[in-house]
């Protein structure tokens, strides 16, 4: 595997950036931001939202699944939650933007 981003993707799912739910985190970007234009709220609003939900989403998630019980590590649980707020904002900035 000499593909730098093949090393880059098997080092993100290694590493618990990447997993089933990455997807479901880009689309609820995607979905916060056009609502929140739909109801009127600037661009730069709707990718708050977006960051807003996120955050509140993450922290629910470490009351409700835990950090080491679900991710095995805080170190795996800590990428995770970075790159799912990074997913779902970048591609809210990038449908607005």
């Amino acid at each position: 595997m000499n593909n730098p981003l093949a090393k880059l993707y098997s080092w993100q799912v290694s590493s618990g950036q990447l997993d089933g739910w990455t997807s479901y985190h880009l689309a609820a970007g995607l979905f916060i931001a056009k609502v929140a234009q739909w109801c009127g709220s600037s661009d730069l609003w709707a990718v708050l939202w977006v960051l807003i939900i996120g955050v509140l989403w993450e922290i629910f998630e470490v009351y409700v699944e835990g950090t080491e019980e679900t991710y095995g590590t805080k170190k795996k649980w800590a990428y995770n939650t970075a790159a799912d707020i990074i997913v779902e904002v970048g591609a809210a900035a990038w449908m607005v933007w």
